[in-house]
């Protein structure tokens, strides 16, 4: 594609004629190949104009840079780096979003179930969905691991291009609020948006709730048809400056698609659906009351998008699994229970500790950590948390990173008080621990990981499937 096709109306200058051609993007220097263009994007950590000579080496025709660099080579000067690569990559990869309807679903939990409940939605709807997310990009027969919740623009403007290429019609994603923030998702109108909440997690990258906040705001500013969460406070905010057609969700009364009713069970659950005066019996198959208020949301989404209710009640009914999420692990016949959940955040812990305590016939016994290099202010809230609700904490090993694993530890049991919890640093024998040592219709509750099928420490990925690691140990032990 011509150069001038790609900066037309962009905020820029330009030490070089418009008409070369660009054959390719990249901002890592290691990708580049010959004709590309490379994006010299200043990061957190790092910043892309050091990779630029490299990158020239590896074949970059072109450079996109926010000051002009002394390098011989035509050069894209820009104020804003990061929504220049996102229109960019946009207009280089034939405007996917454009083609399709696109579904943005953020908030701090609640995203990856509300996204799995939507694509069935819109399947049902007879839409042939893409999906990307925290656990994969999926899409026909595709399925590719996720390294970001939202990818990165130039990135995800690929994966929109190959989902069009390959007869995809509508695309859920999480949104993330780094993503918001970062503009990687700039450029992209939603056809429908959803909130779910707001609660602590990532103040290290935002700083504070409203910087928190203002950034997922960001997303209702570019839908069409949105839907908020009326029982959270953020929520109700959100819903006095969301632009666009608005139903808001919730328990409470006043909210436009309300809950009643509801029955809770150990696998499912079951609620009254009120909407526009009439009232229908909607049965979920997973359980929690939090698993209510994100179809809820799915609910009034659909509705505000023009979906008709039999519809997206029909959609929800098919969903009975999320990868990671209260997920039950085969126990072997065994007369205890052991749940799998990625909650990483204190009020995701606390709403899947707390749905299990209600129906636990034995003790709720729970194995958590917290990641490294990651909000630490959450570290010993989640502690209490635990120490709290469940019967019996074993704290241990997350994602450490580049910390150190008895330091984050440190942090989380700063929070406990109680002496109903022990510490095994090494996340493995933490896990043997909790099933050598279950009783009795006990639930073991594994938080934290969830779908992820590794641990960090210090830059590597070492394999822990914590799916394989409690059949390894149950099989030892028959």
């Amino acid at each position: 594609m011509r150069l001038f096709e790609l900066i037309k109306d962009l905020d820029c200058t330009s030490t070089v004629d418009r008409d070369i051609e660009i054959t390719g993007l990249a901002y890592d220097s290691r990708k580049v190949r010959n004709g590309d263009l490379f994006f010299c994007i200043r990061g957190v950590s790092t910043d892309g104009h050091k990779y630029a000579p490299s990158a020239v080496e590896n074949g970059a025709v072109c450079l996109m840079v926010s000051e002009k660099l002394d390098i011989d080579i035509p050069q894209i000067v820009v104020k804003d780096d990061r929504k220049a690569m996102a229109l960019i990559s946009k207009r280089f990869y034939r405007c996917p979003s454009d083609d399709m309807l696109m579904v943005g679903i953020t908030g701090t939990s609640g995203k990856t179930s509300s996204t799995y409940m939507m694509k069935s939605v819109l399947e049902e709807a007879g839409y042939n969905t893409g999906l990307i997310g925290t656990v994969h990009i999926q899409y026909n027969d595709m399925d590719i691991p996720s390294e970001h919740t939202t990818p990165e623009s130039m990135d995800l403007q690929k994966i929109l291009s190959d989902m069009r290429d390959a007869g995809v019609k509508a695309v859920v994603m999480e949104v993330s609020s780094h993503s918001l923030y970062l503009d990687r998702v700039y450029g992209i109108r939603y056809q429908g948006a959803m909130f779910t909440n707001l609660s602590q997690d990532h103040l290290d990258f935002h700083g504070d709730f409203e910087s928190y906040f203002r950034a997922k705001e960001i997303l209702f500013h570019v839908s069409d048809s949105c839907a908020v969460n009326a029982d959270d406070e953020y929520g109700r905010r959100l819903s006095r400056t969301a632009e666009g057609k608005l139903l808001t969700y919730g328990t409470e009364r006043g909210a436009d698609v309300r809950a009643s009713g509801i029955e809770l069970y150990t696998d499912h659950s079951i609620f009254d659906l009120e909407y526009d005066g009439e009232q229908r019996r909607v049965r979920v198959g997973m359980p929690g009351a939090f698993m209510v208020s994100n179809s809820l949301g799915v609910i009034a989404l659909s509705l505000a998008m023009g979906i008709d209710i039999e519809t997206v009640i029909r959609g929800l009914e098919k969903v009975n699994h999320v990868p990671g999420r209260v997920e039950n692990l085969d126990t072997q016949g065994r007369n205890f229970s052991i749940v799998l959940d990625y909650c990483h955040k204190p009020e995701a812990l606390e709403k899947v500790l707390t749905m299990l305590k209600g129906y636990a016939k034995g003790r709720v016994v729970c194995v958590f950590g917290c990641g490294g290099n990651r909000d630490s202010l959450k570290r010993p809230l989640m502690g209490k948390i635990s120490e709290d609700i469940a019967d019996f904490t074993i704290v241990t090993s997350d994602n450490p990173r580049f910390e150190d694993p008895e330091a984050i530890i440190k942090d989380i049991t700063a929070g406990m008080e109680k002496d109903n919890h022990m510490v095994i640093t090494d996340r493995r024998e933490a896990i043997k621990y909790a099933i050598h040592n279950a009783l009795k219709d006990d639930v073991i509750l594994l938080a934290g990981k969830g779908h992820e099928d590794y641990q960090e420490i210090k830059g590597v990925h070492y394999p822990f499937d914590e799916k394989v690691i409690v059949k390894e140990i149950l099989d030892s032990m028959n």
